[in-house]
């Protein structure tokens, strides 16, 4: 039996939340926005994972990273 491409395991793609929601920038001291796409270890998600595109994670990492910084954010989580 021959199977046709796109028969099995074919997924919707994921929108990015940024796009969808009409976000011009993403802000630092945004924390609520930003821990969703931390773990809990304090690792940033991938793209793969949250579906966010090209431009907003480059944008998001950025503000991770800024919010680390200037402690809004852990860089590790506490044991």
């Amino acid at each position: 039996m021959i199977k046709k491409f796109g028969e099995f395991g074919s997924k919707k793609r994921k929108t990015c939340p940024f796009v969808s929601a009409g976000v011009k920038k993403i802000d630092y001291k945004d924390i609520d926005t930003l821990s969703r796409f931390i773990t809990e270890r304090g690792k940033i998600l991938p793209r793969r994972i949250t579906g966010v595109s090209y431009r907003y994670q480059k944008l998001l990492c950025n503000a991770i990273k800024r919010a680390r910084h200037m402690a809004h954010l852990p860089f590790v989580a506490e044991e």
